[in-house]
């Protein structure tokens, strides 16, 4: 649904009981609370909101909290020391200490575990996570003071070490990550076993997170749920407290049917062997057309070079782009990602997610690759995949051992082990990809008979690219400046005949009339999202903008940081109020100097006033530069010479070398 509401899916009608009233449950609730407790106080918050429930005596919750500095509300935990907790149908009670506790090592975690084992059985159990998340790459609960993560590695280690997994039996009804970005495909591979349910969110999750108190509270009312109608009241009362705090634009939770996995394992893994074929047979011509498709599917977390890079995309969404390419795997994907995510929600801007994610390289980062090749849960195929991409090898017979290796459990797992070594070992050497983008470099632009600056690429050269965007700097000679206002997806494109032609109006994105360096995020059929960098009341930080083509207007989501040294995303969603102070950040460099690159310049501050908003309007008159950028599928990119815009009295005339 538009309009800013978001949206519920799932199959059939209402969720049917699946236990009896009278059944005992336990919710395990891992609650790390960073800098999203220490500065914000989010975890309080939430532990306010679960205050807010009245338990019956046969539902608990026990909580394990720590890894924040500084706490908002006292509950015990200080400094290094977690606190576990009790709540029940009396209320909270402290069950004592653990000193020391790092809620970023796989042994805290399963310390946790085995303490809940053996003091809280019960009928059925849950299982939340709480903190920021960074994807497949990164895991989630980051301690703020070991500035450590848990990986999907370490948390599959943690639960093997206490509970003895079972696809018939897992020891889990549900497990969940109130976390940014962990509705992966990665993630669900590693808890096989383990749930018979899971629930994240694809993207960046706002920092009221889940509502404790509309899903505990549902529970609470009847115990006879099943995870499947529990994972439901989660994404529903999502919404519900999302709305409240005027963050649901783009907001995803999704709830996945464990017993589903292993029909996905099959489909995805053909999906990737498939495409593996297909760039044995031509590299360039498949991962320029794969690179395309990735970047026009929903992927979240940002993917670009100032918000940092989670590579995490929309598995059906791309299977979808990915049919013309991919004719024989395809639909098989897209059917068991439907079938396995029973229910989901999602705002209005992020509309097209099946409710799960899995890893592409946008960014062909190898430190990236390596740690995604770390994770045992990741596909074997797609590693090859982008081992190939990244470094430009496919060894001869890799194909017919990869068929051999799937198909043998033992032999798959020692192939997942090479080339994780591999990849750890590779990524320091000199990469011989692929793509040599740098043939694009000062490509020439010529002006066609309608005054369009226009660039034409042969086949050879289109091969190497995988999207074209527009950029545009102001050429001020009087100040000795370029002064960069950023990138679009603006451009007239004919991608069959290798033509490509500006679009410029001589208009910008501005904030309530300031200009902004702009930056593209995702190009969807109803709307563009750009993020553009800002401090906020001296704080930098990412303006979330959205474009509806539909509305012809622009809508500001709110401000978030970008990822950290980790891959940890920032779920703290500022939305811009009256009296808040912005400081505009463009790029710039001297026109006369020998400077090698834009650095960040503070250009404008100003207050906002009662409603702030983004809007193209007309740049003043004056030498505007346009060049196309060319972006290659393994995340280096060229630029055109540059045309020369100008500006005057509103008329514009171009200009080439």
């Amino acid at each position: 649904m538009l309009g800013g509401q978001a949206i519920g899916q799932g199959h059939g009608g209402r969720v049917q009981d699946a236990y009896g009233k009278d059944d005992t449950w336990v919710i395990h609730w891992y609650l790390c609370g960073t800098d999203l407790e220490s500065r914000f106080g989010a975890a309080s918050a939430d532990l306010a909101e679960l205050e807010k429930v009245k338990l019956p005596s046969n539902v608990k919750v026990l909580i394990e909290a720590g890894g924040a500095k500084k706490w908002h509300s006292d509950i015990g935990a200080k400094g290094k020391t977690a606190v576990r907790l009790l709540y029940d149908s009396e209320g909270f009670h402290e069950l004592g200490k653990v000193k020391g506790a790092d809620m970023g090592d796989p042994a805290t975690l399963a310390d946790f575990l085995k303490f809940g084992k053996e003091n809280y059985t019960a009928d059925h159990h849950i299982f939340v996570f709480w903190d920021h998340g960074g994807g497949s790459m990164s895991g989630v609960c980051y301690d703020e003071f070991s500035e450590r993560p848990l990986s999907l590695n370490d948390i599959r280690q943690a639960f093997d070490s206490v509970y003895e997994s079972s696809k018939d039996k897992p020891p889990f009804e549900l497990i969940g990550f109130d976390a940014c970005l962990m509705a992966t495909y990665e993630t669900a591979h590693m808890l096989e076993g383990l749930t018979k349910y899971m629930v994240g969110s694809e993207e960046v999750e706002p920092g009221c997170g889940w509502y404790y108190t509309g899903w505990v509270g549902a529970l609470a009312k009847n115990p006879a749920l099943g995870g499947n109608g529990i994972g439901k009241a989660i994404c529903d009362s999502y919404v519900k407290g999302c709305e409240q705090e005027d963050v649901e634009d783009s907001i995803t939770l999704s709830v996945i049917d464990m017993a589903k996995m292993p029909a996905l394992k099959v489909a995805y893994d053909a999906f990737g062997l498939e495409a593996l074929e297909a760039a044995a047979k031509n590299p360039k011509k498949f991962f320029s057309a794969y690179a395309r498709e990735a970047k026009t599917a929903e992927n979240y977390g940002g993917n670009t070079r100032k918000q940092g890079f989670t590579n995490m995309v929309d598995l059906a969404d791309l299977a979808k782009e990915s049919k013309e390419h991919l004719p024989n795997s395809y639909k098989q994907l897209v059917k068991a990602v439907d079938d396995a995510v029973v229910y989901k929600v999602n705002g209005y801007c992020r509309d097209q997610g099946s409710g799960i994610s899995g890893f592409h390289s946008y960014d062909g980062d190898r430190d990236h690759f390596a740690m995604y090749a770390n994770q045992n849960s990741a596909s074997l195929p797609h590693k090859y995949l982008y081992q190939y991409l990244i470094y430009g090898k496919l060894p001869n017979g890799a194909i017919d051992n990869l068929k051999k290796q799937l198909a043998d459990d033992k032999k798959e797992l020692e192939a997942q082990q090479q080339i994780a070594q591999q990849a750890v070992q590779e990524k320091e050497k000199p990469a011989s990809g692929v793509f040599d983008i740098k043939a694009l470099e000062d490509i020439s632009v010529e002006v066609d008979k309608d005054g369009d600056a226009v660039v034409q690429l042969d086949k050879d050269k289109l091969e190497l690219v995988s999207a074209i965007h527009c950029n545009l700097v102001h050429v001020d000679v009087n100040n000795d400046l370029i002064l960069y206002l950023g990138s679009d997806g603006d451009i007239k494109a004919d991608w069959d005949k290798g033509i490509f032609k500006d679009n410029f109006q001589g208009t910008w994105p501005m904030l309530d009339g300031h200009p902004v360096y702009v930056e593209i995020t995702a190009m969807e059929d109803d709307y563009n999202l750009y993020s553009i960098p800002i401090k906020l009341n001296g704080e930098e930080c990412n303006l979330q903008v959205t474009y509806s083509f539909k509305d012809n207007e622009y809508k500001i989501l709110g401000a978030r940081q970008g990822l950290d040294s980790h891959g940890m995303a920032d779920r703290n969603l500022q939305k811009l109020k009256k009296g808040d102070q912005v400081t505009t950040i463009h790029y710039a460099m001297t026109i006369s100097g020998d400077d090698e690159d834009f650095t960040p310049v503070e250009v404008e501050t100003f207050t906002i006033g009662d409603k702030p908003q983004v809007k193209d309007e007309q740049l003043g008159d004056g030498s505007y530069g346009y060049l196309f950028e060319f972006l290659s599928p393994n995340g280096d990119s060229a630029l055109s010479k540059m045309v020369e815009f100008v500006l005057e009295k509103g008329q514009i005339t171009t200009n080439v070398e």
